[in-house]
């Protein structure tokens, strides 16, 4: 008989279990969800729908949740604004139910509604049932199976895979993520991000009525305001822009990826949009974007027909053939008057014409008229017919040459900004006096370069001529001048040893021909390219016994010259290190001033450091290992070497990794010698990278080899958090990585 009951509780036990484990996906007429009960998403279970009360509140709310994420991260609410009163351990009778006409609603322990959501136009043909689908998304619908309400159609705070910010005109979804008053407090805030679908849609970020931050138009790829997106491996971003549609989604390719796009009202993490995916290793959230980011991101910045680019000091400047419009103000860093054409246009005549801005975050699109039918050449007469057009660029980058559409803008150009590598060409209109001064400046430049390369082409063939014969196997890859030649002998003394420089004499640097640099680089070929920096365009290349060089070129628009090529031959020839790059040698030819480099198989540091695919492969190990030879050859140059030299422009770009990860220091172009009883400099020339440099080094000129220690502890800071520190913002809320680490740190402190 015992035997007989314990077999009888064993199946029963199992009856239970089993009916646990068959977790609930639906809400049907009679059959709410109750403050106690959850809903899990059929399938892979990813999403929970429940009661629950916010840390330090004292309202229940109905929200969805992560399911396998063990930190609770609510990523929709239903009743934001209209709470359930009290904590939910005593709202074990409030309910989440669906009636039979599809009105979905929330109501407390007393049958009292709080909240509800009415079904669309034309629903309600039988018995409707509320689900919770597997993408997160809510759905109510008929017996027929139409759609009458969907969550996905009412963000709260955050945007998860394909859940869409914009309009959708069909169903009058109006699709916006509001950030919650506080981290207690659910109920909309004043941050706002939405689609703008006037002009060239574009997403805005609102903190009651300012503009805080604009993505840019979508060019067909991504939006032109946000760089980032071009290094997102496994996600796949979506934009609609018909007439029945304007939204923006994305969707990531694996689905253990969990990723989310969340609206902060305060920006203390970061920016106020940030991006996040759950790291199951770490078992935390990583941060790996945000916005606004810097000077720049600010909404016009620099005022009307300013641009900005935080990687200038000072950020701001005007357009070609524009002036301050308030000189004073600006020399204040006072830019919101922005800038005035120094020229005025003359359009009934026919004169004007458009000069290119590259990699361009193109202007406010808000008020700019869309064409996505017409051609840019189309559009350049669109525009040059109509008078009152200042600006017009590609609206549609992925659609077929010639028909990739134009925005045309009219009046001040609005909120203009420059990448590196990134953006758009933006075609602005000036008059014809500044467009002749413009073409004027090109042909003097197409000159000097046609004669630099004439006569460089000269000297190759006249040394090839001469020296063939004299040539061995190896002497392509490794050749000094030699036999000195009129042209060497000259070029060379005139560069390396005059002006002063007493470091020449004993210089035991080989010297290059340009068609052994031309041969190794396969005619300086673009598949070559490694990058470009402030010098000029690096490539990689081949010397005939093999060794892997790196030819790096200064380029007629760098901002480094002459005085820089020189220093740096002069101070790296002369030091040794396994943490500093070793030059090899170099080239110089008229106008083509070349040094060649060890190749470094794994680039530089910032190649890794701010990719989020590629930092993976940074493990602390490595991190510290990065760190600890860094430091070993800071030391070299600041007490071991020959010389007491400060680098000044000390930054992730200009740390490279060998093979073995090895970081070496590079691009000593800014470097300073110091004397014996040296301690600091004053210098009125401010070098360097903007967000690496020293206080009193930015501000008074003032720099030692303390300059060198800042820069290196920000160095350290990117390494540990893989955040690029992005310089100073102009409002408070926003800190960079070194103002939120002092902040964090006296926090600590005084808590």
């Amino acid at each position: 008989m015992a035997s007989h009951q314990l077999r009888l509780f064993q199946l029963l036990l199992l009856l239970l279990l089993s009916s646990a484990s068959q977790a609930r996906d639906i809400i049907s007429p009679g059959q709410p969800l109750r403050g106690n009960d959850t809903l899990v998403s059929a399938g892979a279970g990813s999403y929970v729908l429940g009661f629950f009360t916010p840390p330090g509140s004292n309202n229940t709310y109905v929200g969805l949740w992560y399911a396998k994420v063990p930190v609770r991260t609510v990523v929709w609410v239903a009743n934001r604004a209209d709470p359930v009163p009290g904590p939910v351990e005593r709202n074990a009778r409030a309910t989440l139910s669906v009636s039979a006409d599809c009105t979905l609603s929330v109501a407390d322990a007393n049958s009292t509604v709080v909240w509800s959501a009415p079904p669309a136009p034309g629903a309600g043909a039988g018995k409707c049932t509320a689900r919770l689908l597997d993408s997160g998304n809510l759905v109510v619908s008929d017996a027929s199976g139409h759609v009458a309400w969907q969550g996905f159609d009412h963000p709260t705070d955050t945007l998860i895979p394909g859940m869409r910010v914009g309009m959708d005109f069909g169903t009058g979804a109006n699709m916006t993520l509001t950030a919650w008053t506080s981290p207690s407090d659910p109920s909309p805030g004043p941050v706002v991000a939405v689609m703008d679908t006037t002009g060239d849609p574009e997403v805005f970020i609102w903190n009651g009525a300012e503009k805080v931050w604009r993505s840019g138009p979508w060019d067909g790829l991504q939006f032109t305001g946000v760089p980032d997106t071009a290094t997102y491996m496994g996600f796949n971003f979506s934009f609609i822009n018909s007439p029945k549609e304007v939204s923006y989604s994305f969707q990531v390719a694996n689905s253990s990826i969990v990723s989310r796009l969340a609206l902060n009202s305060t920006g203390a993490a970061g920016g106020l949009l940030q991006r996040w995916t759950w790291v199951w290793a770490a078992g935390a959230w990583n941060m790996y974007w945000y916005a606004p980011k810097d000077q720049c991101d600010a909404v016009n910045q620099c005022g009307p027909n300013g641009v900005c680019d935080p990687n200038s000091l000072p950020v701001c400047e005007c357009l070609r053939g524009f002036a301050p419009r308030s000189p004073e103000a600006w020399a204040l860093r006072d830019n919101r008057a922005g800038c005035a054409r120094a020229t005025p246009l003359d359009c009934a005549n026919g004169t004007d014409g458009f000069v290119l801005m590259a990699h361009a975050k193109v202007p406010d699109t808000t008020a700019a008229v869309v064409d996505y039918r017409a051609g840019l050449a189309e559009c350049a007469q669109r525009c040059q017919r109509n008078c009152s057009c200042t600006a017009y660029a590609n609206a549609n980058l992925s659609g077929a040459p010639g028909h990739r559409g134009c925005v045309m803008w009219s009046g001040a150009l609005e909120d203009l900004r420059v990448f590196p590598n990134f953006g758009q060409d933006l075609y602005v209109r000036l008059a014809a006096a500044d467009l002749d001064a413009t073409s004027k400046s090109d042909k003097k430049a197409h000159v000097i370069i046609a004669v630099a390369v004439s006569i460089c082409a000269l000297a190759a063939i006249i040394a090839l001529a001469g020296f063939f014969w004299w040539r061995r196997k190896r002497a392509r890859a490794r050749q000094s001048v030699g036999a000195p030649s009129k042209w060497s002998g000259v070029l060379h003394s005139r560069t390396l040893t005059s002006e002063g420089t007493s470091h020449g004499a004993d210089l035991d640097l080989p010297i290059y021909d340009l068609e052994t640099i031309a041969e190794a680089t396969q005619g300086f070929s673009t598949d070559n390219k490694l990058g470009e920096g402030g010098y000029g365009p690096v490539y990689k290349g081949k010397l005939e016994d093999g060794q892997e060089i790196a030819v790096k070129t200064l380029s007629q628009a760098s901002t480094q010259g002459p005085d820089e090529f020189k220093n740096e031959v002069m101070l790296i020839a002369k030091l040794q290190h396994r943490n500093l790059v070793r030059l090899i040698g170099c080239c110089i030819c008229g106008q083509e001033k070349i040094l060649i480099y060890e190749y470094m198989a794994n680039k530089s540091l910032d190649f890794f450091l701010f990719d989020k695919s590629k930092s993976m492969l940074l493990d602390w190990q490595t991190r510290y290992r990065i760190i600890e030879g860094i430091a070993r050859g800071l030391l070299y140059l600041h007490q071991d070497s020959r010389y007491r030299i400060v680098h000044r422009d000390l930054k992730t770009s200009n740390i490279l990794l060998d093979k073995d990860m090895t970081p070496k220091i590079s691009d000593f172009g800014m470097a300073r010698i110091f004397g014996g009883d040296d301690s600091e400099i004053n210098t009125l020339r401010v070098v360097g990278t903007y967000g690496y440099m020293a206080p009193e080094y930015a501000m008074d000129g003032v720099f030692s080899v303390k300059s060198d220690v800042f820069s290196f502890g920000v160095i350290v800071l990117e390494i540990i958090t893989g955040i690029r520190n992005r310089g100073v913002y102009s409002y408070s809320s926003h800190l960079n990585l070194l103002a939120h680490t002092c902040s964090s740190s006296m926090s600590r402190h005084y808590l």
